[in-house]
């Protein structure tokens, strides 16, 4: 859809992510220009519900005016400022202390950047310059799962285990692993129940960090929830297990909260749904429901002791951004937490979830749908060529993008996932009679689809 208010040499400036360039210069963009609540509209006026919050993290919604008018103050008062050298501001410090309140583990001290793929960056560097200063120049290795996804950036994107972002861009670099995806629908044998299939992973993951040698893994990276991976919501008892042989073996935890963090899952934090104690967390998105570009990466005292010992050893720590703890996203995220609390959005996700996914359940029995998973405000629903053998459709077939296309046209804002999963993760501010009228339109979508496809 092609703009009719802008130049065509300003449409095509743009080199726009996750896309497919050539077709993008055939087919434009979709124009935004304003939001409401939990839609968004066009440049024609055409309004869609929103039914991924942005890309996850506009938990607000569109229009909430205090995070309008908390930017505004904090950019008429001091618009910018760091916190190198000694220096810090108020919004800064504040948030920093709102963040280790908030913890859902004894947590010691936060360090600011703009995106959960910088954070993820940082947490890896901390992870390497803690065993360094602790005498272990070996104990580097880092494990993640397959399918995990934990940013784009070189080190991120390693972790990532998306083929899409490896591919072509020479990744992943050294030191990093890949254990089993927790994904019971898929990778479960014959026969085997949740315990067993829990007991298993843990087991593989043992004998990934034995076969590399202990001393060399030094960390083990998770999202509570998988997002972009398909919305992998993990057995009961699975990280408990992994958490196991990670203490046994001494490898540092860290919880990656980028989706899952401030109420996504139905709790406060992704790792009290999902049972994790982590050494470390990121969070970001819903940090200020994606108004400024705001990351934070938590860590506990034993972590904080070495870096601050090795810091006075060399005499400084090397490490930040000039953006990190920007005065205007960091009071912009300040208010994004208190409007959490004055508008008891906990409650207000309680009070909706549950029909949220009971609405996933009610296409269980719809002919392309394999599997319904989801947990709090954030579900999927995979579609395959065969039930029975859980087959998924030839990729080339692209199944779910055309579901969010048919989507699309009847007013959602949808997003296809691995495995032609459609995922759903709406502001959290949705009321039920939104959700009704989201889902709606989702079965008409997969209706239409189903229809248009081959008999058999």
């Amino acid at each position: 859809m092609i703009s009719n208010t802008l130049p065509d040499k300003d449409l095509a400036a743009c080199l726009h992510p996750y896309t497919n360039l050539r077709l993008h210069e055939k087919k434009g963009p979709l124009i935004i220009t304003r939001g409401e609540g939990v839609r968004v509209f066009d440049h024609q006026g055409r309004g869609y519900i929103d039914a991924m919050a942005g890309l996850w993290c506009a938990a607000l919604g569109f229009s909430q005016p205090r995070l309008a008018e908390a930017a505004r103050r904090q950019m008429s008062q001091l618009p910018f400022y760091h916190m190198f050298g000694h220096k810090s501001h108020d919004a800064g410090i504040e948030l920093s202390a709102r963040l280790i309140d908030l913890a859902p583990v004894p947590m010691s001290k936060v360090l600011f950047a703009n995106s959960g793929s910088e954070s993820i960056d940082t947490a890896i560097k901390l992870v390497w310059y803690f065993n360094n200063a602790l005498g272990r120049p070996d104990k580097k290795k880092i494990i993640a799962r397959r399918r995990a996804y934990h940013g784009v950036t070189v080190a991120a994107a390693s972790l990532t285990a998306l083929a899409v972002n490896s591919r072509d861009f020479d990744l992943p670099i050294a030191r990093f692993l890949h254990t089993d995806c927790p994904h019971a629908y898929h990778e479960a044998l014959p026969g085997e129940d949740d315990a067993a299939f829990v007991a298993r992973l843990a087991a593989n993951l043992e004998k990934l960090i034995q076969d590399e040698g202990p001393d060399t893994v030094a960390a083990f990276f998770a999202e509570p929830v998988m997002g972009a991976g398909g919305v992998i919501v993990p057995p009961a008892g699975y990280f408990p297990a992994m958490s196991a042989v990670c203490r046994k073996y001494d490898l540092l935890m860290l919880a990656d909260e980028v989706i899952c963090g401030f109420h996504r899952t139905g709790n406060p934090w992704g790792c009290l749904t999902l049972d994790y104690a982590p050494d470390m967390i990121v969070c970001a998105k819903a940090l200020s429901s994606g108004y400024l570009p705001i990351s934070a990466l938590l860590l506990n005292d034993r972590i904080y002791q070495v870096v601050a010992d090795n810091s006075a050893k060399i005499g400084t720590f090397g490490h930040g951004y000039t953006y990190s703890a920007h005065p205007v996203a960091a009071a912009v995220a300040l208010e994004t937490l208190a409007i959490y609390d004055d508008c008891d959005i906990g409650g207000q996700v309680a009070r909706v979830a549950p029909h949220m996914q009971a609405l996933l359940a009610g296409f269980a029995n719809h002919p392309l749908v394999g599997e319904v998973r989801g947990v709090g405000l954030i579900g999927a629903l995979e579609l395959v060529a065969d039930k029975a053998s859980r087959t998924n459709f030839p990729p080339t077939q692209a199944v779910a993008a055309k579901v969010v296309e048919a989507m699309e046209r009847r007013g959602v804002i949808g997003r296809a996932m691995m495995n032609d999963s459609l995922a759903f993760s709406p502001p959290l501010i949705i009321d039920k009679a939104e959700l009704d009228e989201l889902f709606s339109r989702v079965r008409e979508s997969l209706d239409e689809v189903a229809a248009s496809l081959p008999a058999g």
